[in-house]
């Protein structure tokens, strides 16, 4: 299948910086706790685990936005963990707590017995979620396969759960850089061949979601993530089966380098809700698409002013190819899903005139 015979490849052609006749939407965690539908099944499977390992749970969870919203994409329903789950350290989830690994990194020793999992072995439920997905959309739309960053990935296997003070990880980073890199260099390993996977399992794009690359200084940044982000992306597969495949880099907290991850490799750079959006145009705008970024906490407003604000983003990139539409990260659990029919309907609505030929 090429991608032009997608019904609606308009956040493709987007990503490409090509034109469009409105600007694509989708959203980060669409598939996900705000949705009743999701709770269901939820409580259907049991455990979030159960959830990314059925496939065709996983399958339903993915598709179950694109039946309530007009939306531009669709996004894998899986979890950026599962990468280390596969290595052996044990993911589990605790309620309210987030995520936790059994058998986190805690020496150096740990490092050097891991090695890169086999996709098709290890993580193939998820790969056989894409299949059941690219066939159930039959077209419709493009699915974006991801992946966590081997920064992000690192912080949770060291830190052994959720931590935002990251002490285990910072005393490794200052105490032991080498062991560091050594994690960082498998990850990266494992993150491209798992991208690859997905790619030729039928994902139309991939995301790279380096969730907390913004808690580094510019230079360790540069050291401990960016590097390792641009190995993915000089190992993908950038075209497979007649599709070219584009890569979204998403550095939370990471507006103050957009120069250096636009000459990563990447197609799109992710915006969070503090970047200026005309100023990453005028910054980097000339040589990759814009993903972003309106503040996921505005979809506790009144539906008025969640058209007001769509529409100051709309007009903050201006006219021109090369933007999608999305919140600066992930949607909250309790937003009402009427206002994410409202954010969307008031993209498609209001940015036709952005496109005019």
């Amino acid at each position: 299948m090429t991608q032009s015979s997608l019904k609606n490849d308009r956040l493709l052609r987007a990503l490409r910086r090509e034109p469009v006749d409105k600007t694509p939407v989708w959203i980060m965690r669409q598939a996900g706790r705000y949705l009743p539908e999701y709770r269901k099944i939820r409580a259907t499977a049991g455990s979030f685990m159960k959830l990314c390992k059925t496939p065709e749970l996983a399958c339903t969870v993915t598709l179950q936005p694109l039946d309530r919203f007009p939306l531009d994409a669709a996004i894998l329903f899986s979890d950026i963990l599962t990468i280390p789950d596969a290595m052996g350290l044990g993911l589990y989830f605790k309620e309210g707590e987030g995520p936790a690994f059994e058998r986190p990194i805690k020496r150096a020793e740990d490092i050097l017995s891991l090695s890169v999992p086999d996709p098709e072995l290890s993580l193939g439920y998820v790969l056989d979620a894409v299949r059941m997905v690219k066939h159930e959309l039959d077209h419709k739309v493009p699915l974006i396969g991801f992946c966590g960053s081997p920064w992000t990935i690192a912080t949770y296997m060291v830190e052994g759960k959720a931590d935002k003070s990251f002490p285990s990880i910072k005393k490794m980073q200052q105490e032991d850089p080498h062991s560091l890199h050594q994690l960082l260099h498998v990850l990266a390993k494992s993150v491209s061949t798992h991208l690859n996977a997905q790619i030729k399992a039928g994902v139309d794009a991939v995301m790279i979601f380096d969730t907390w690359g913004g808690m580094l200084s510019t230079p360790d940044y540069q050291d401990f993530s960016l590097q390792y982000c641009q190995q993915i992306m000089s190992e993908l597969i950038r075209e497979h089966e007649g599709r070219q495949i584009p890569v979204i880099l998403f550095t939370k907290g990471g507006a103050h380098w957009l120069e250096l991850m636009a000459k990563s490799g990447c197609n799109a750079l992710g915006l969070d809700g503090t970047a200026n959006l005309r100023e990453a145009k005028a910054r980097v705008g000339a040589h990759v698409a814009l993903q972003g970024n309106m503040d996921p906490q505005f979809l506790y407003r009144s539906q008025d002013e969640i058209r007001a604000e769509v529409g100051r983003i709309l007009h903050s990139f201006g006219s021109g190819p090369g933007h999608i539409f999305n919140l600066g990260h992930g949607i909250l659990p309790d937003v009402a899903p009427e206002n994410v029919a409202v954010l969307v309907d008031a993209v498609h609505n209001l940015s036709q005139s952005y496109h005019l030929s």
